[in-house]
């Protein structure tokens, strides 16, 4: 995948160089790109204005941006803007983009943005209903979500797979060495090595934390018989 990313403030990326990511670049799995699209500004690098009509803030001014875009050499990318009023960002947004060969993501900065930098989007973004001071971390929060699904990037397709979300339900607890930690311990089902209990048994916890705590997603969830069934008795648990 090639990650091409405007902003001003390129050394904000840092993050990107390490860890999962910086693997994934190490490996030839990912490319990134960083434009400072002030060095695109006509008007003596600035890239600011007022708002047309009086306001608080400043905005950022159309040609920049424009600039910047139309001099990256992609073939249909995804070209994104973080913005507040954007559609909420999720797992299944993000299993969408990791199908995508090229990706552009426009961060804001200041007060907002001039309206016309919208033309040249095909998707506006939101982590949720917060303002941060700039696109930056948007984007390393979607580009993080987005490029762990590319294949080979985790290493098994399986690492991901059971995540939160990625079934429509929060993820089961899960244990590790030692079995007992100051009277706290790993439940027996778990040491039983037998495959179908376990398989139950993380379905049944699945269910009962996303009841327990994001019952919101249960609306949209596609749930099986035997979750369905689980399910029921959660609940009836819960009544109790």
């Amino acid at each position: 995948m090639k990650i091409d990313i405007l902003t001003l403030f390129p050394e904000m990326f840092a993050p990107l160089e390490h860890s999962i990511l910086g693997k994934a670049k190490d490996k030839g799995l990912l490319e990134v790109h960083y434009h400072n699209f002030r060095q695109q500004a006509e008007n003596a690098r600035h890239v600011d204005d007022e708002p047309y009509g009086g306001g608080q803030g400043m905005l950022l001014r159309a040609q920049p941006v424009f600039t910047a875009v139309e001099n990256i050499k992609a073939e249909h990318p995804r070209i994104i803007l973080l913005d507040p009023a954007g559609k909420p960002f999720s797992q299944a947004y993000a299993e969408e983009l990791a199908e995508e060969k090229e990706l552009i993501f426009i961060c804001g900065h200041y007060e907002g943005f001039d309206e016309r930098i919208k033309t040249l989007v095909t998707d506006e973004i939101s982590l949720g209903d917060f303002v941060l001071t700039g696109g930056e971390l948007a984007a390393m929060a979607v580009i993080d979500a987005t490029v762990r699904l590319l294949p080979d990037v985790l290493g098994k397709t399986a690492s991901h797979q059971d995540d939160s979300f990625s079934t429509g339900l929060l993820e089961y607890p899960q244990y590790t060495r030692p079995y007992d930690f100051r009277g706290l311990q790993v439940p027996d089902v778990l040491l039983s090595g037998h495959h179908e209990n376990i398989r139950r048994w993380r379905l049944e916890q699945s269910l009962r934390k996303t009841y327990e705590r994001r019952p919101d997603l249960l609306k949209d969830a596609q749930l099986s018989d035997e979750a369905e069934k689980l399910l029921a008795k959660i609940k009836k648990e819960a009544l109790e």
